[in-house]
């Protein structure tokens, strides 16, 4: 079965193609606000939009093949901004009905936990889920995913890019990374709830710190604390469920200090720790496709609902 997976939750335009469970196609394109602006929906829909033929065309290139060779469209059907995700959503409704091909809605979080999972060989590890609008712990049980801790206010992404923008920089977390190296510890709000994260006191005390100290200082003590905040929490889900393996995803997976922290957090407890290549951790479409084939093999029944669902919990997935 070859799947064409849409990719569209926020900044991101990607599209994917599998071969049952092999990724040959994962081609996308990132939009990138001016300098000091953050994400506006409806630039994020414009620029996607604009670039899809484009994509479409490269991953079908890259894939050797054509839209009638294709079995199922799968899309990102959310969480995520309301935009974008319509135009994933109209995207797919319109290639589906052009060449004759079932569609399906995927949850994007879960796409990025599924394709991780599939790469790290775990059977059934615990889930940290980290990027720009999501921060959580998540458990897989037989009746469905189960959040056993996550944000209260904001992802752990969205702390980076508006911290980014509030000291004048690109906002995105690459960016804050290059430019927190070599900073010195400032001490900063840390609040962690069970297992369960705040990061709205910390953004608004290194925000007001940045103005009388070193930016570099409180860049580098921000992405310390929210780190350090995540491997507690995630170290209280370990000990609670009793896991002996853990895989991170999510586009702030990619940040090397986290992994550190974490592959050494879980060295001390003689935890077994995965974390999947960059490409497949920042949003793309391979994730969407595999998803939709591995959620296509259990029913074949049609989605009744094909329009975007901003909120789409995992949790709420059975």
């Amino acid at each position: 079965m070859k799947v064409l997976g849409i990719e569209c939750t926020a900044h991101t335009l990607g599209i994917g193609i599998v071969n049952k469970e092999k990724i040959i196609a994962n081609e996308m394109d990132t939009y990138k606000p001016p300098k000091g602006e953050g994400m506006i929906p409806r630039d994020l829909a414009d620029h996607h939009a604009k670039v899809f033929s484009a994509v479409l065309k490269s991953a079908l290139k890259k894939a050797k093949l054509k839209m009638n060779d294709i079995d199922l469209i799968a899309f990102s059907q959310g969480p995520g901004i309301g935009a974008p995700l319509s135009v994933g959503c109209t995207a797919a409704k319109f290639l589906a009905a052009k060449y004759g091909k079932p569609i399906i809605g995927v949850n994007h979080c879960r796409a990025h936990l599924e394709i991780a999972k599939s790469h790290s060989g775990f059977d059934n590890p615990l889930f940290l889920y980290i990027s720009g609008g999501n921060s959580q712990i998540v458990l897989k049980e037989k009746s469905g995913y189960h959040v056993l801790g996550e944000t209260l206010d904001m992802g752990i992404g969205n702390l980076f890019d508006s911290f980014s923008r509030s000291i004048g920089l690109e906002s995105h977390g690459s960016v804050l990374e290059k430019f927190s190296k070599g900073g010195k510890y400032i001490e900063l709000p840390y609040t962690v709830k069970g297992m369960n994260l705040v990061f709205s006191g910390l953004l608004t005390h290194a925000q007001k710190l940045a103005k009388s100290h070193k930016k570099k200082d409180v860049a580098y003590s921000l992405m310390e604390n929210s780190f350090a905040m995540t491997c507690e929490a995630t170290e209280r889900a370990l000990f609670l469920t009793k896991k002996r393996s853990l895989v991170v995803c999510g586009g702030v997976a990619q940040n090397k200090r986290l992994q550190n922290m974490l592959m050494k957090m879980c060295r001390e407890d003689n935890i077994e720790f995965y974390v999947a290549p960059d490409e497949l951790n920042r949003d793309n479409g391979a994730m969407i496709a595999y998803t939709g084939y591995i959620n296509r093999k259990k029913s074949k029944k049609q989605i009744e609902k094909i329009s975007p669902i901003p909120n789409y919990r995992i949790d709420s997935i059975h």
